[in-house]
């Protein structure tokens, strides 16, 4: 079957010497000698996608799988390749079958693709998308139907295994961030077979029993090992839930289906925990913001309502008091005056008329009969009793009116020893404040008005406070 370098070395050059050597073949005839051997052998191998050229417009495909020790160019034509319905990627595990095929041309081979199919985690991985687009096409993964988290949820469900770290890296956290909250905890296998049913029971207990918020959490491992988190009844199950769902499930790289339908996704089953538990120092900062902004709210408040009571007091009214009976003093010394004028004539006409009705008596008297004269006699009693009568009547109300404008007048005030001090320019002192030292003043008194100047100005430390 195989010749060694030297048997090569010592085989003669050319067998047209020797007439029983068979003829030398062509290129073309030994490449095609090859080629029908090599299409004649059909095999099935594995290896790691290296390579990938699939340019629009081909039609093939071309890529190169190899393993630890070779490489093998391979292309697949476009008809098989989409029948296939297998996305070629780079380092995607393949099991190829098909043939190799020599392209005599250029001396090349390559391995014909007849079918390919993921290998091992490839076909996992495929399931995994395939369920990803579906979902995806369904809504689930629609980020308008992802809930916010509580603020400060009060029960807190973890559904996780309770042998692993998980659960203790979370359970820490949440009691160092937030101690406050209750925990129900719903312990099942996060792998393995059944799990994923394990999974849903959980999520159903946890928010059965009150809890405001999940978290869905495990700690790393292979993809195999995640898969019962691209379950799509527990897809399902996380998208209906009706409290918000937290996943944390492996390590940063790691992404389930459960982490695309959940309404947080986390890296790490610590990190889920922050998410769902402010913590101390950021509530102990909001309550400060919210006491500060209280502050200032009562502060505006206690400020607007100061100023309303300045403009209050700064009215006349308030001022001024005694102007309030500036109408009723000018109506009562109108009507004083009125009365003044008005009694004296009254009294003078009346006088007149009865002198006149005494002279007429006086000549008609003889004239009449004694009735008559009775009549006028009783009369003329009557009107002189009225007219003695009347003005006492008048005399007690001008007499109350002059002693109430007596009591109001500030010259009864100064009568009594008090003094009034006005300022250069005629206002009343009513506080030292509106006086220094130098000032001049006048002080009015009972009998007159004294001229001086202010000295010293003492406050009265009683009456300074109020």
């Amino acid at each position: 079957m195989a010749s060694s370098a030297s048997e090569y070395e010592n085989a003669p050059v050319s067998g047209a010497a020797e007439g029983d050597a068979e003829a030398a073949l062509s290129v073309s005839t030994a490449m095609g000698m090859a080629k029908d051997a090599l299409e004649s052998v059909v095999v099935r191998l594995v290896g790691e996608v290296s390579e990938l050229n699939d340019k629009p417009g081909y039609k093939a495909v071309y890529f190169t799988v190899k393993d630890e020790k070779a490489s093998l160019p391979c292309m697949m034509w476009m008809n098989r390749y989409r029948a296939a319905g297998v996305p070629l990627t780079v380092g995607a595990l393949v099991e190829l079958t098909g043939r190799f095929s020599l392209y005599a041309a250029k001396g090349r081979m390559n391995f014909d693709v007849f079918s390919v199919a993921l290998a091992g985690e490839g076909q996992l991985r495929l399931q995994v998308a395939n369920l990803a687009r579906e979902l995806e096409a369904a809504g689930l993964m629609d980020a308008a139907r992802k809930r916010p988290l509580p603020a400060y949820p009060q029960t807190i469900g973890l559904v996780t295994s309770p042998r692993g770290a998980a659960v203790h890296d979370v359970l820490r956290t949440l009691r160092r961030r937030y101690p406050l909250a209750r925990i129900l905890f719903a312990g099942v296998p996060v792998e393995g077979p059944g799990a994923a049913n394990a999974l849903v029971d959980g999520l159903a207990k946890v928010v059965f029993s009150g809890a405001e918020v999940v978290l869905l959490v495990r700690g790393g491992g292979s993809f195999e090992d995640l898969m019962p988190f691209n379950d799509r009844r527990l897809a399902r199950t996380i998208a209906a839930c009706p409290v918000p769902v937290i996943t944390g499930i492996g390590h940063e790289p790691d992404t389930s289906i459960a982490d695309m339908v959940a309404d947080v996704r986390a890296s790490t089953p610590t990190a889920a925990a922050e998410a769902v538990a402010p913590a101390a120092e950021q509530i102990a900062a909001r309550l400060d913001a919210l006491g500060l902004g209280l502050h200032n709210a009562q502060q505006r408040r206690l400020d607007q309502l100061a100023l309303r009571l300045e403009r209050v007091a700064s009215l006349p009214v308030f001022r001024e008091p005694q102007r309030l009976f500036d109408a009723e003093a000018l109506a009562l010394d109108d009507l004083a005056g009125r009365l003044t004028t008005a009694l004296p004539a009254a009294l003078r006409e009346d006088g007149l008329r009865l002198q006149q009705a005494h002279r007429a008596l006086e000549r008609l008297g003889p004239s009449l009969c004694a009735p008559a004269r009775q009549r006028t006699t009783e009369a003329q009693r009557r009107l002189l009793y009225q007219g003695e009568t009347l003005p006492e009547r008048f005399r007690a109300a001008v007499a109350l009116h002059a002693a109430r404008l007596h009591d109001l007048s500030p010259l009864t005030v100064l009568s009594r020893g008090y003094a009034i001090a006005r300022t250069e320019g005629g206002a009343v002192v009513r506080s030292v404040a509106q006086v220094a030292p130098g000032e001049p003043l006048s002080v009015a008194v009972g009998d007159g008005a004294i001229n001086c100047t202010v000295d010293e100005v003492q406050v009265d430390p009683t009456l300074s406070g109020k």
